[in-house]
C-alpha cells in the first residue's frame, strides 16, 4: 500500500469492539483500514474467539481482520469494567457489539445507560436475528441465516443437495452493511449536531438483501428458482466450461452483444437469428443446449487458448483460479491485491489490501494485537477509566 503524508479518511474517529468473530471484526476492520482507532474490547484470558481459529497453529482470521487495531481487556461482569466501559464510551464515536440482544441491557450497559454516558455515540448492534423479532433470544451463526434466507436453496446443482458457502458469508456481508452504516450515522450526528443512533443490524436480513430479487420472481411467477450450478437463471450463456488441459474457463453473455460476440467467436454467427438463441428470454430457455454448443467449442482447446481466443474477440472471459493461482497472476501482482504487512515476530502472512483505494491517501498496516496488549496505553488516554481493566 503507497505510503503517503495525507491523512487518513477515518483519523480521529475512535470505535470501540465488543464483538467477537467475524461479523463485527469485518465491519471495524474496515474503519481501522481507513485510520480509525479501532480498540478491541476482549475478555480477560480469553480474547475474541476469533483468535482460536488457527491454520498449521496460526491464527490467520485474527491476523487479517484484527490488523490496525488496539487491544484491552475488561470484565463486564464486573462494576469496575463496566464503569470503565462507560468512560471509554465518553472518548468514542461508535460502538460496535455482537451480545445475544438483552445481554448488555442486563448488565447495565444497554444502549440508553451508553447514550447516557456520550448522546452523540452511534451504537451498531449484530444479531443474529435482530433486536426486535420474536427469535430475538435464539444464537444465530451465518450458517443458520445463509440457510433460512433461501441462499443455501439456491446454490449448488440441481440434483445435488443445497449448499452453504465455504466462508462467513452472512458475516462479511453484514460487517460490510455495518461499517457503511456506522459511518453513514456518525455523518448525520457530525452534520446535524444531534444525537447518536442505535443501529439495529441482524445478520440474515444482508444475505437476504443479495437474492432479494428472487421475492419478486415468486410473486410474479407463482415459483421458486430452483438450483442451476454455474448457470444462471436470468442470463445465458453463463456457465464454466471444462478445457482440453482439465482447466476451466467462464464465460458470459450478460449483454445481447456479448452474446452475439459470442457466437462469433466460436464460429456459429447463425446463432444470433435462432429462434432459439435471438434473445435472452430464448436462451436461458434453451441454455442447456447453448451451453453444450459453447463446451463443445471450448474443450478442443486448451485453458490457454481459450483464454487468448476469447480475448482477441473482446469476449468476456477468465480463468478458474486456486487462490494460489490468483496470488501469482500478474494481475493481482500489479494491482497489489495480495499484500504482505509485517506480523507480530511470528512471520507474516498474505492477505488483501485496502478496499477500495482512495487518491492520495496511503498508510501502512499494523500488526494485529496481542490479548490485552494496549491496555495500559489506552488507560493512559483516559484516566478517569481507573484501573477496573485486566490483562
Amino acid at each position: 500500500m503507497e505510503t503517503t503524508d495525507s491523512p487518513a479518511p477515518a483519523a480521529g474517529v475512535r470505535v470501540l469492539d465488543l464483538s467477537r468473530l467475524v461479523a463485527g471484526n469485518f465491519a471495524t476492520h474496515v474503519l481501522a483500514d481507513y485510520g480509525a482507532d479501532v480498540i478491541k474490547v476482549e475478555r480477560p484470558g480469553k480474547g475474541d474467539d476469533l483468535r482460536n481459529w488457527r491454520v498449521d497453529g496460526v491464527d490467520v482470521y485474527w491476523q487479517i481482520y484484527a490488523r490496525n487495531k488496539r487491544s484491552i481487556c475488561l470484565d463486564f461482569s464486573t462494576a469496575d469494567g463496566r464503569r470503565t466501559l462507560l468512560d471509554l464510551c465518553r472518548t468514542a464515536h461508535v460502538l460496535v457489539e455482537n451480545f445475544l440482544p438483552g445481554t448488555l441491557e442486563g448488565w447495565d450497559i444497554g444502549p440508553d445507560r451508553l447514550l447516557e454516558a456520550n448522546p452523540r455515540l452511534v451504537i451498531l448492534r449484530i444479531s443474529g436475528w435482530g433486536q426486535t423479532s420474536m427469535h430475538r433470544r435464539r444464537p444465530g451463526f451465518g450458517t443458520l441465516v445463509e440457510a433460512m434466507s433461501g441462499w443455501a436453496y439456491l446454490n449448488g446443482h440441481p440434483d445435488k443437495p443445497p449448499t452453504l458457502p465455504p466462508l462467513a458469508l452472512a458475516d462479511m456481508v453484514s460487517g460490510l452493511y455495518g461499517a457503511a452504516s456506522a459511518l453513514a450515522a456518525l455523518r448525520a450526528v457530525e452534520m446535524s449536531g444531534g444525537s447518536g443512533q442505535v443501529l439495529d443490524l441482524s445478520l440474515i436480513e444482508p444475505v437476504f438483501s443479495l437474492i432479494s430479487a428472487e421475492a419478486a420472481k415468486v410473486r410474479l411467477t407463482g415459483a421458486t428458482t430452483m438450483r442451476s450450478g454455474n448457470q444462471s437463471s436470468h442470463t445465458a450463456p453463463r456457465n464454466l466450461y471444462r478445457c482440453a488441459d482439465g482447466g476451466f474457463i467462464a464465460l458470459a453473455g450478460s449483454m445481447q452483444s456479448m452474446a452475439e460476440r459470442i457466437f462469433d467467436a466460436i464460429g456459429r454467427p447463425e446463432l444470433k437469428t435462432s429462434e432459439k438463441f435471438v434473445t435472452n428470454d430464448a436462451r436461458v430457455a434453451n441454455r442447456d443446449e447453448l451451453d453444450a454448443i459453447i463446451g463443445e467449442f471450448v474443450s478442443r482447446r486448451t485453458l490457454a487458448e481459450n483464454i487468448a481466443h476469447f480475448e482477441q474477440a473482446n469476449v468476456t472471459v477468465g480463468p478458474v483460479y486456486s487462490v494460489a493461482q490468483f496470488m501469482q497472476d500478474p494481475y493481482a501482482i500489479e494491482r497489489q491485491a495480495v499484500v504482505e504487512p509485517a506480523g507480530d515476530g511470528s512471520g507474516s502472512i498474505p492477505m488483501h489490501n485496502v478496499i477500495p483505494r482512495m487518491r492520495g491517501v496511503g498508510g501502512s498496516f499494523r500488526a494485529a494485537p496481542k490479548l490485552g496488549e494496549h491496555t495500559a496505553q489506552i488507560l493512559a488516554e483516559c484516566p478517569s477509566a481507573g484501573q477496573a481493566a485486566e490483562r
